[in-house]
């Protein structure tokens, strides 16, 4: 049996997670920034471990991001 995402609040103090993660970017490029990210999204990933529950947190997180507009 595969894990579903959980989307309800989990953190047991989120402001403090948003200001780890506004810390953890202060005075990078935006080029590191963008890694720092990329670093992230692999570390969390691997923590996951399961693809199903990997795929859904893609889905979800894309169908928030606007494409990209033509031209």
């Amino acid at each position: 049996m595969h894990q579903r995402l959980n989307v309800a609040l989990n953190l047991l103090d989120p402001d403090a997670f948003y200001q780890l993660l506004v810390d953890s970017h202060q005075d990078l490029s935006e080029e590191a920034s963008a890694m720092l990210n990329a670093q992230l999204i692999l570390l969390l990933a691997n923590h996951i471990g399961d693809m199903d529950v990997l795929r859904e947190a893609f889905a979800i997180a894309r169908a928030n991001v606007a494409p990209a507009q033509a031209g």
